[in-house]
């Protein structure tokens, strides 16, 4: 398909902002959604809407097809090896706290290391500073360079044999560079460490095969690739997740209850208590065959990296703004441009925007740390999707040149 084609598919690209076109550069926080999730969300809603795995009744069994559909839709997506290797969750941050705790209660102990990237998102941060301050572990950070790019020549020292596991970011939500995760992985498995890898931007502007890559858990979020939101994935080779206790307990991830003691289930029911966002993890389906077919499409994947290249050169020529995340090689990097205006506030620049019909990401985008090492309070972000187009890029930035010159 082409951009326009690709473009009716999704409701709320129609809408008007303020009297104006919407130019939704806000896709990075979350996707828009298509007409077949919707549609599927309102099926399961409507017609299905029934506890799933516990009852024997028909609309039961039918959410329950759904729910399990979905999980080896994503099991096939990730090219993982088994349908027990894949759990649902609400989201990146609930995967990387699961495996934060459950990691952590099963093979860390008081002296034991974790790295983690100082790039990262606050959801692959906190809870391994959580973990840390619990069982008396040791937290390291894996810098970045002025351009944004990983100096992993650092993990040689960085790793001794007290380090458990490194946690990273599969594409940086602030920088927008694609990490050579794979070479990490590799680097860290040579030592015995184990890797987390945060996908939330990498779905959806990577193919991802997490047998290829290699890593131990690779997490990502449904809202950020056109599904419903309260839906995610962790992804957790079933040698770690056999070994690792629950995270919450309840009802579902269990064998046997008695006082004297539990059972739980087998994988991957073991890590999902209680009842799940059946509706929303149905949507998982859909939402994924359109992001494999759209990762595929050549039309399609050479037009957003047209709008990329036009928005990287244009951005780059402008004395006031300082761009931050450019990678040596422009392949590593998604349309994704987080930049400060000299003499300008973030967030004045973004309401101004918006009032043009222009929605953008303003703030610290939760990497606090990151905005720290470029000594700024916060940035503007604009990131594109694939039903993005050049026509968009060209209007975003004659509304920001006009921002700019209004506030300046």
């Amino acid at each position: 398909m082409d951009v326009s084609e690709l473009r009716r598919l999704f409701p709320a690209l129609e809408r008007k902002i303020y009297g104006h076109d919407l130019i939704y550069f806000d896709n990075a926080a979350t996707s828009q959604r298509p007409r077949q999730v919707i549609d599927e969300w309102n099926r399961i809603t409507v017609m299905c809407n029934a506890n799933i795995h516990r009852a024997v009744h028909l609309m039961s069994e039918e959410a329950t097809a759904a729910y399990e559909d979905a999980r080896e839709s994503v099991r096939a997506f990730l090219n993982a090896e088994s349908r027990e290797e894949i759990v649902f969750t609400s989201g990146v941050t609930a995967s990387v706290n699961l495996v934060a705790f459950s990691f952590g209660e099963a093979f860390i102990t008081e002296g034991d290391e974790v790295i983690v990237a100082e790039s990262e998102h606050h959801s692959d941060i906190v809870p391994w500073q959580m973990m840390c301050a619990r069982k008396g572990a040791v937290l390291k950070v894996l810098p970045v360079d002025d351009s944004g790019r990983l100096m992993t020549e650092k993990l040689e020292t960085l790793i001794t044999d007290r380090t458990k596991i490194l946690a990273v970011a599969h594409i940086s939500n602030v920088l927008g560079i694609v990490n050579p995760v794979k070479d990490i992985v590799r680097i860290c498995h040579d030592r015995g460490v184990a890797v987390l890898v945060d996908g939330a931007q990498g779905v959806v502007h990577a193919k991802v095969d997490v047998q290829d890559m290699g890593c131990d858990f690779y997490a990502f979020s449904g809202h950020k690739i056109y599904a419903a939101p309260g839906t995610g994935v962790l992804y957790g080779k079933r040698k770690l997740l056999d070994r690792m206790p629950p995270y919450m307990g309840g009802g579902e991830m269990v064998g046997t209850v008695r006082f004297s003691g539990t059972t739980y289930a087998p994988l991957p029911l073991k890590f999902e208590a209680g009842t799940q966002n059946f509706a929303g993890a149905a949507t998982l389906k859909p939402a994924l065959e359109l992001a494999s077919e759209l990762v595929s499409d050549i039309k399609i994947c050479s037009a957003l990296d047209e709008a990329r290249d036009f928005l990287m050169d244009d951005l780059m020529s402008d004395g006031r703004i300082r761009l931050y995340g450019v990678p040596e090689n422009r392949a590593d990097k998604i349309p994704l441009f987080s930049f400060a205006v000299d003499g300008v506030h973030h967030e004045d620049l973004a309401l101004v925007l918006d009032k043009m019909g222009v929605a953008v990401r303003s703030g610290q985008m939760c990497a606090e740390p990151l905005m720290d090492r470029y000594g700024v309070t916060g940035m503007v972000r604009a990131s594109l999707a694939p039903y993005n187009t050049l026509a968009e890029a060209e209007a975003f930035v004659k509304c920001l040149k006009k921002a700019v010159n209004m506030l300046s």
